[in-house]
């Protein structure tokens, strides 16, 4: 973030950043989960064997360590390398380990054939439970027949370059695998197991999250239990109730974006423009079509800079972009936070806006005028989440100065 933070606007904005992962962090959504399916009696107390895969897997298995204890006997945890937390790395009974992200690797192929290997080894005694989240498509893989890693590789980057939509960049990963859409369900041959899930995907479908990696088995022999505990959609209601608590007025329209982000970005900023909200918040995942040779950025990035163009001269208006997992393309920040005079900091830089995004070098304008958002592993990976603001400075001051006022009354 920039360090002129005065504007209590980014603060707010920020709050309601906050309000959405908090709301969907991995941790409180398993160990809600699970926690609930205990206490009702639906969930057996046979000793349980963890695997987790994915941006989120940490997290989750940290949520199923808080419901379930000493009834997790060994823990398989497959996530990003600096997505661990020491707190797990300390625990017994855990075993990490860490894949590529978002084009696969050598280790990636590691972590798969580790799952293969755990999935095998399991014990007649012990009741297997996943936790899939996003990220798991690339963290651990095992190639079908006839594909190399660097069929892989080239075939990922292709992807990623082209701006492909999730859905269908999912199908083509499942093509190539020989654990996703469902082929690692099909080796519990028919063995009852629970899978819960993060979702970042459209339709929150088990058989599309991690390119269906514990979804249903097209053998037929499935017995797995499959709940999504949380999606796009539960962040998008947290940031909008969390801005109505604030005494906004809250527009946050149904279903998800899924189109490119300069698309994106015109939406939010007209829509902002235009509403009679003072906030408004959208979630889903842009996608950005990259040309050769880009430079550093984020599809979220790329959202924002677009939209920083369009607000200019709009004193009011503030919009933030944000990966829900705290990364935005090859870049360690979440996204970015512009308002009105963005842009006018990019050029006092010596940089111009427009040729930054043709080069899809994003990251190198937002860093120059202060606007990019970092906030580390969040511990979930729902998507994208998009917040604007209709707002002056002197407004949300005096915003402030009401709530604190209030609490000095509840004092």
């Amino acid at each position: 973030m920039r360090e002129n933070a005065s504007d209590p606007r980014r603060e707010l904005l920020l709050g309601l950043l906050q309000a959405a992962l908090s709301a969907v962090d991995g941790r409180r959504c398993v160990r809600a989960a699970l926690g609930s399916a205990a206490g009702d009696g639906t969930f057996p107390g046979t000793p349980v064997w963890l695997a987790a895969v994915g941006k989120a897997a940490a997290a989750m298995t940290l949520g199923a360590h808080d419901a379930l204890g000493a009834r997790i006997g060994r823990a398989l945890v497959i996530t990003r390398a600096g997505h661990v937390p020491p707190e797990l790395a300390a625990m017994a009974g855990v075993e990490i380990v860490t894949g590529a992200h978002p084009v696969p690797d050598a280790s990636s192929l590691a972590a798969g054939q580790r799952l293969l290997e755990w999935v095998e080894a399991l014990p007649p005694q012990v009741q297997p439970m996943f936790l899939i989240s996003g990220g798991a498509s690339s963290l651990a893989e095992v190639l079908i027949p006839g594909m190399t890693l660097a069929d892989l590789e080239s075939f990922t980057a292709r992807a990623l370059a082209s701006g492909i939509a999730i859905g269908e960049l999912n199908a083509q990963r499942i093509a190539r695998s020989a654990i996703k859409g469902g082929k690692l369900t099909a080796r519990l041959r028919g063995r009852p197991a629970r899978a819960l899930f993060v979702s970042d995907v459209p339709g929150d479908d088990p058989g599309v999250i991690g390119s269906g990696l514990l979804g249903p088995a097209s053998t037929g022999a499935d017995e797995v239990g499959r709940t999504v505990v949380a999606s796009i959609g539960q962040a998008v209601e947290a940031a909008r109730d969390a801005a109505a608590a604030l005494g906004l007025r809250v527009h946050a329209p149904a279903g998800r974006f899924d189109a490119i982000a300069a698309r994106v970005a015109a939406r939010c900023a007209h829509e902002l423009l235009l509403s009679a909200a003072q906030a408004c918040v959208w979630g889903g995942e842009s996608t950005v079509q990259l040309p050769p040779h880009p430079g550093r950025g984020g599809r979220n990035q790329h959202l924002a800079l677009t939209a920083a163009k369009l607000i200019a001269g709009h004193a009011e208006l503030m919009l933030l972009a944000a990966g829900t997992d705290g990364t935005d393309g090859v870049t360690e920040d979440a996204g970015a936070l512009v308002d009105a005079d963005s842009c006018a900091r990019v050029a006092l830089a010596g940089l111009d806006v427009d040729q930054c995004l043709a080069r899809a070098d994003s990251a190198r304008a937002l860093a120059a005028s202060g606007d990019l958002v970092h906030t580390g592993p969040t511990g979930t990976n729902v998507g994208d989440i998009v917040i604007g603001l209709k707002l002056s400075a002197a407004a949300a001051r005096e915003l402030e100065a009401a709530r604190g006022g209030a609490r000095s009354r509840m004092l």
